[in-house]
């Protein structure tokens, strides 16, 4: 040990000696309820990974004791739940529950794709659907702190990290569907879900019109989706366009017109045609069947997150190296 070391070390050991009765790194009781400190909190929650509320918690029913506050953590299924989350989760699953005319979608994201095979994240994943239909809205932090078996949903959550060994993130939260609507959902391959909401029709309308748009993917239901600014900006592209081509200016606004209409139809939904039997449009389809679009919401897992590209070549020089 350094000079400096243990200059150091006295100089903490005397400061302990001459700490009130109440220090701050005591765990002190007022009353009957056992009060715990941030840097109590701190310690157990770099020791096991648990979050800060699962800490002070384990603290409190383990009265101060940082070893069973960890047992207690373990016992629980929490303990390095949250070490795991800095870890990239793109990995995942959609699943879709309905009730009534309400239908709703949930992204819960893991490692891997094994993992997202594994029955234990399956059967997490259909619960915490089933739980979301059940919700008012679709905030994420209500469906988190809903109840789940007798605990909420993060806690689940929590325990199936600790069990699977994976980041695992419930993401996000989807719905569509009113009194008067007709919902119907399609979920591709797992990984891209789907509900359109209708009016009159069936479900099963819906769920083919679903099915058309998880595999186009139309930006737009209808035209009076497209945003004015986004309208405003094609139509100088073509009109510049048409200008360069030596046309003569009198007929260029008629031009620009025409090709407006033409890529709406082809970013809108309801004038594509329909890809399951590609003789008429998603349009004529609603009318045939006597329904009317009110919208849609297509989501895919892991779009918007940001992968980790390992470099195999890196790693194995790493490896050699030693390091």
């Amino acid at each position: 040990m350094t000079i400096s070391a243990l200059v150091i070390l006295l100089i903490a050991s005397a400061a302990n000696g001459f700490a009130p009765q109440h220090a701050p790194f005591l765990a002190q009781r007022t009353g009957t309820a056992l009060s715990v400190t941030t840097a109590e909190i701190k310690e157990l929650r770099d020791a096991t990974g648990a979050g800060m509320m699962d800490c002070k918690k384990a603290l409190i029913e383990s009265e101060g004791d940082i070893d069973a506050a960890t047992e207690y953590l373990r016992k629980k299924g929490l303990a390095k739940a949250d070490k795991k989350a800095s870890r990239v989760a793109a990995e995942g699953k959609i699943v879709t529950a309905s009730l009534d005319d309400k239908a709703v979608m949930v992204e819960i994201n893991c490692e891997t794709d094994f993992v997202a095979k594994d029955g234990s994240f399956l059967e997490f994943a259909d619960s915490v659907a089933s739980t979301a239909v059940n919700l008012q809205d679709d905030n994420l932090e209500s469906l988190l702190a809903a109840d789940l078996n007798g605990s909420t949903v993060e806690e689940a959550r929590q325990a199936l990290v600790a069990k699977i060994g994976e980041n695992i993130q419930v993401r996000r939260v989807v719905s569509r569907g009113a009194e008067s609507s007709t919902t119907g959902s399609y979920i591709h391959m797992n990984r891209i879900g789907v509900i359109v909401e209708i009016e009159g029709g069936s479900e099963e309308l819906a769920s083919d019109i679903a099915m058309h748009v998880a595999a186009m993917n139309p930006p737009f239901a209808v035209p009076d989706d497209v945003p004015s600014d986004t309208l405003e900006k094609e139509r100088e592209i073509l009109k510049a366009q048409a200008l360069d081509s030596g046309k003569p200016a009198e007929i260029v606004d008629k031009m620009v017109e025409g090709r407006i209409r033409k890529y709406l139809e082809e970013i809108c939904l309801v004038s594509q045609t329909y890809v399951k039997t590609n003789d008429k449009t998603v349009g004529k389809l609603l009318e045939e069947n006597g329904a009317k679009m009110k919208g849609f919401t297509r989501i895919a897992v892991g779009e918007g997150i940001e992968k980790k590209e390992d470099n195999f070549a890196e790693e194995v020089a790493k490896m050699a190296a030693g390091n």
